[in-house]
């Protein structure tokens, strides 16, 4: 099989991290391009404009975007009018409404877009899904905590609008709550603590409930030290089932964990996972945007009550 050449627009910390990797180890796809102001990667031919590239390259199909959120539209919205197939990483953008944008144009030109959550294709997910699909779901406690300074260190766009502070890595957990949920749930209620010189959370609790009352209670926190912590605990009418390190080990009443795919350089095998699906819906001609997890992340922002938290400092940008 012939590999199908692709972009990756946007060199920075998980492009490096997770992207390239995955694509060094695709079968499906060979990386021909890249678009970064920052320089690319060595041995591949590297753009600072996507439209440059776009004109450069035709025989590129196929465009990844890992930028941040809110510059992503307009590159995408270029690729596709220039007749590429496009990628999205998470948050697939600034806003549901240019999201939307984008899935329309790509239906009209008759081309993939594929709205990725890369914690849908860790390891333990599927059987979770699988098992939870005939139980009656009675609570769910999500705890999603991790250190900024050490996941997205100088990163300063996080904390910009559109940037989503705390639910950048906290759309991880709703992505695996949507994904492995028999029932639909939605945001009831939200406390959102603001950092005084952020525009975005820093922390959170937030509270969702389906048709049959209240069921779910999410803690999250952008400066918690010490390992990360990304677990689900989901009470049913047939035990407690436990998603912990994002996804990749699962138990059933503490017992029987399902495998670890978390190393110290981050979770495997998610991303080879996006860009295998990637290649499915390409050889299909298919689209997969569900923006479900998006939308709870915009209802917590719409319901949510602001809190006033202390100045968030950097220390990555002090030393720079």
């Amino acid at each position: 099989m012939t590999p199908t050449r692709i972009a990756l627009v946007g060199i920075g910390k998980i492009a490096r991290d997770q992207h390239i990797p995955a694509l060094a180890s695709s079968e499906a796809f060979e990386l021909a391009a890249t678009v970064s102001r920052s320089g690319g990667i060595e041995g591949v031919e590297n753009y600072t404009r996507v439209e440059a590239m776009l004109e450069a390259r035709p025989d590129i199909p196929a465009v990844s975007f890992c930028t941040p959120p809110q510059v992503r539209h307009s590159g995408a919205r270029a690729a596709l009018e220039a007749g590429r197939h496009v990628m999205l990483e998470k948050p697939p953008g600034a806003s549901l409404s240019e999201v939307h944008a984008l899935e329309c144009l790509a239906d009209e030109r008759g081309l993939s877009l594929f709205a990725t959550w890369h914690s849908r294709h860790a390891a333990a997910v599927p059987a979770a899904k699988a098992w939870l699909a005939d139980k009656q779901i009675r609570a769910v406690r999500i705890v999603w905590k991790e250190d900024v300074r050490v996941w997205h260190p100088g990163q300063q766009w996080i904390w910009e609008a559109g940037g989503l502070g705390i639910f950048d890595p906290a759309i991880n957990a709703f992505s695996i709550l949507t994904e492995i949920l028999p029932v639909p749930v939605h945001v009831t209620r939200a406390d959102l603590h603001f950092p005084v010189n952020c525009d975005t959370p820093i922390a959170g609790e937030i509270r969702m409930s389906s048709s049959g009352g209240p069921l779910v209670t999410a803690e999250v926190d952008f400066l918690h030290e010490g390992p990360p912590a990304w677990r689900q605990e989901i009470e049913t009418d047939a035990g407690t089932l436990t998603l912990d390190k994002g996804g990749a080990v699962m138990r059933i009443d503490g017992v029987a964990p399902q495998g670890d795919g978390v190393t110290e350089t981050g979770i495997q095998g998610e991303y080879e996972g996006l860009y295998s699906k990637f290649a499915e819906l390409l050889a299909g001609g298919a689209s997969e945007v569900d923006l479900r997890p998006m939308v709870l992340v915009a209802d917590a922002f719409t319901l949510g009550k602001r809190h006033q938290a202390p100045e968030f400092i950097d220390p990555t940008l002090q030393e720079a």
